[in-house]
């Protein structure tokens, strides 16, 4: 059987190609090797600069997306997406990003794409992953939570609120994968795991959510799809859009919905919540822990 020159991933759409190669014209097989060649550079591409670089016509991109059983070339485009976006290196990353921004401007294209990518997750969360989320968070013995590396700022600032509603919340820190054991060992059924990670994907949370799923705990995941390595052990999936405006990953949506996840959670405890800030409050005045408006007006 024919291969597809330089065909090294195991993904569904390029098993797609594989398997139909022998049967594509000369078109549709230049758009093949292409899309194999340089799929972090396809993923972002339209159809018309796609067929351009492939040496074909737009038409000839459409009818090949058709050929693979997609309904038309987004849907194509967004296999493909899902497929290539955590294996692209930060260099590969950029590229794409300045590629794709070209002469437009940057602080634009940021914050337009933010504003796209927040209403995506809200057109496609699950509402009933959500309220389940809530209900076990507001259930649990102790609560963990895990995101390392560019999520540990996520996790942080959960952390920080849980720590105003919960009595036992657990913030994983950790700079090595043994470390990231020494902190949940004590993990069990009767707890939950908040585990955050988006592209590229941490293995070290991949590897402590599989150690809480194996102790019973329940997991609630934030990631970007279900096709995340973390989906597998989460026992609700919460998805959050994210998409590359240099070579990181914006994290505007799953801040939006950690947001909305700790108000909900306050909601549901709201006479604990009340009793804890008004101590706080003592507190925070009896050792100034903040700026008073007079002071600042000075």
């Amino acid at each position: 059987m024919e291969e597809i020159p330089g065909c090294e991933m195991a993904e569904p759409l390029i098993a797609k190609m594989k398997s139909r190669y022998p049967s594509f014209s000369k078109g549709q097989k230049r758009i093949a090797a292409y899309i194999t060649q340089h799929y972090d550079k396809a993923a972002f591409m339209t159809a018309a600069a796609l067929g351009e670089v492939a040496g074909v016509s737009e038409s000839t991109v459409v009818r090949f997306a058709a050929e693979l059983g997609y309904s038309g070339y987004p849907e194509l485009q967004k296999q493909l997406r899902e497929s290539v976006k955590s294996r692209l290196t930060s260099i590969q990353r950029m590229e794409v990003a300045n590629a794709r921004i070209g002469e437009h401007d940057v602080l634009d294209t940021a914050l337009l794409a933010d504003i796209d990518m927040i209403r995506t997750t809200r057109e496609q969360i699950s509402r009933e992953a959500f309220s389940a989320s809530v209900d076990a968070l507001n259930q649990a013995k102790c609560i963990y939570i895990i995101g390392l590396r560019s999520s540990a700022a996520l996790a942080s600032f959960t952390a920080f609120y849980f720590n105003l509603i919960y009595d036992r919340v657990h913030l994983v820190n950790t700079t090595s994968a043994s470390e990231v054991f020494d902190q949940i060992y004590r993990i069990q059924a009767e707890d939950v795991c908040v585990a955050i990670s988006f592209p590229r994907y941490s293995r070290q949370t991949i590897n402590a959510l599989r150690f809480a799923a194996d102790r019973g705990a329940t997991v609630v995941a934030l990631t970007d799809s279900e096709d995340s390595p973390l989906a597998p052990f989460a026992t609700h999936l919460l998805t959050a859009r994210s998409n590359m405006v240099s070579f990181v990953d914006s994290l505007t949506a799953p801040l939006s919905l950690l947001n909305a996840l700790i108000a909900a959670a306050a909601r549901r405890r709201q006479a604990d919540v009340y009793q804890n800030l008004q101590a706080l409050e003592g507190i925070w005045e009896e050792y100034q822990i903040y700026q008073k408006q007079e002071e600042d007006s000075l």
